[in-house]
């Protein structure tokens, strides 16, 4: 079976030497010069032909920090929402914002523009990455794939997350729940302990996960330290991503063009950097660990429904149903091995945001004691109501205080801050609102040449006062739920 990019090998010092004689090394470094001086000098080229249009140069924004990165330092920084939320507060909702080599990107809350990036010329805008590092990363999942292959996933997933289906999963997240919650009850039986409920939610996240999207185990929930370390890889393989932006974004699809996977592998093993070396390492794992769910799944499947109801989940799970509809499917819909194994990678990235959100509630609720009280009375009552047994699925969506303390703080704490786009074609993008350019002229929309780098912010649109009302960039709680609006006061 193919091996991601990611999979290392030690080079022997014979091809180093080689290399280094045949003077490959400034090869590289010219072929990447050329490659970025083309590409700015024709995208200069183009907007010299669109002089009449609003262009993303006079549009407002910060200054770059440096030539090389631009604001990316900032935009990509792991303790980076201070830097989005001034610029809602000083450019508005729509921002031009230096990338790398001094490239213009833009960035925007604005919702006229959002519903233009996303629904009306959602074709155009494509995710910033998806055919170059996402599929080195990811594999070949639906989180890096577009065009028709994206759509033969879509289409094949879409049963999998019905409404049906959930329903059918509410066992299982009851057990795992039931689990994480002895876990914590014999922690404090010898009195009040202090409790790191943040590795606890990556860990029950990942049960959650594991069980109903993979029929796998990865915890008991008895030990303090997780017996599977793929909870501590997978939190932190988000942040030291994020580190490798600028290189993943911009540097990784340079090299795809001008050089062979074998010499780009063996280029990451020599770099002394440490960084790209954690993200190579989990990844590996990533991929190792999906392969051996797939394996174990496909064996089953193949033995037949009895050695299927011995997994867990008994093959409700996400993976087994999509393997099962996968081997009825026709010829032009059935996905590709690798396009399975794919899957199995996506669905571990829900790990991720699933805990960040368990995390957040916990920690609003503890520190606004009223809103907590009033939840457990809620909930209280309800199981009151239904004899002490655990709500089925439509009892727990009829909870209405517990739907818009869910809603409010994925509005004001959104595991995914922000989304990336990039134009493939020269594009204009209208605004809701007109704003003020850098010469004092009113804009009503800009210019995007093809190959423009897009940031749409859920952070500020999720707070943006136009659409929310006022108070509600900084109210910790204030949601709107079906006909009645829920305050809930700090």
């Amino acid at each position: 079976m193919r091996q991601p990019e990611f999979r290392s090998y030690i080079p022997n010092h014979g091809i180093l030497l080689d290399l280094k004689s045949s003077g490959l090394f400034p090869s590289i470094a010219i072929l990447i010069l050329s490659a970025s001086i083309w590409t700015i000098l024709s995208r200069r080229q183009r907007l010299r032909s669109c002089a009449s249009l609003t262009l993303l140069n006079q549009l407002r924004g910060p200054p770059s920090q440096s030539w090389l990165q631009g604001n990316y330092t900032h935009v990509f920084s792991n303790q980076g929402w201070d830097f989005h939320k001034m610029l809602a507060d000083n450019y508005g909702s729509v921002v031009r914002i230096m990338g790398p080599l001094r490239s213009k990107q833009l960035y925007t809350f604005d919702p006229k523009a959002m519903y233009h990036i996303f629904i009306k010329q959602g074709t155009v805008f494509q995710p910033h990455g998806v055919d170059t590092s996402a599929a080195i990363i990811f594999g070949k999942g639906l989180l890096s794939t577009a065009g028709e292959s994206h759509r033969k996933q879509r289409k094949m997933l879409n049963p999998v997350f019905s409404i049906a289906h959930m329903r059918s999963m509410i066992p299982i997240f009851y057990d795992v729940v039931d689990q994480l919650r002895d876990a914590l009850s014999r922690r404090v039986q010898g009195g009040p302990q202090e409790i790191d409920l943040l590795g606890w939610m990556a860990r029950t996240a990942l049960e959650l996960i594991g069980q109903s999207g993979l029929g796998y185990s990865f915890d008991d929930m008895m030990d303090d330290v997780p017996k599977h370390r793929y909870s501590v890889i997978i939190k932190d393989f988000v942040p030291t991503l994020t580190e490798l932006s600028f290189a993943r974004f911009y540097v990784l699809p340079l090299l795809i063009k001008v050089l062979p996977k074998s010499v780009r592998v063996f280029l990451m093993n020599i770099l002394p950097w440490r960084t790209l070396h954690n993200a190579r390492d989990m990844a590996n794992y990533m991929h190792d660990l999906a392969v051996q769910i797939y394996q174990e799944k496909k064996h089953a499947l193949e033995e037949g429904d009895e050695a299927v109801l011995k997994q867990i989940g008994k093959g409700k799970d996400l993976l087994s149903i999509l393997m099962k509809a996968n081997m009825k499917a026709d010829s032009e819909d059935k996905l590709e091995e690798l396009e399975l194994i794919g899957q199995v990678t996506f669905i571990f990235a829900a790990m991720d945001t699933t805990s960040s959100a368990m995390s957040r509630i916990l920690h609003l609720l503890a520190l606004h004691p009223v809103v907590q009280d009033k939840l457990r009375d809620e909930v209280i009552f309800a199981l009151r109501e239904c004899g002490g047994n655990h709500l089925s699925y439509d009892e727990l969506m009829g909870l209405p205080y517990l739907d818009a303390i869910c809603r409010e703080t994925l509005r004001l704490y959104a595991p995914i801050p922000s989304v990336i786009r990039k134009s493939t074609e020269d594009t204009i993008v209208p605004f809701s609102q007109p704003v003020v350019g850098k010469d004092g002229k009113v804009v009503t929309e800009v210019f995007l040449p093809k190959g423009t780098t897009v940031f749409i912010s859920i952070l500020n649109a999720n707070r943006n006062p136009d659409l929310w009302g006022p108070g509600t960039r900084t109210q910790c709680y204030g949601a709107v739920h079906l006909k009645t609006t829920y305050i809930l006061k700090c």
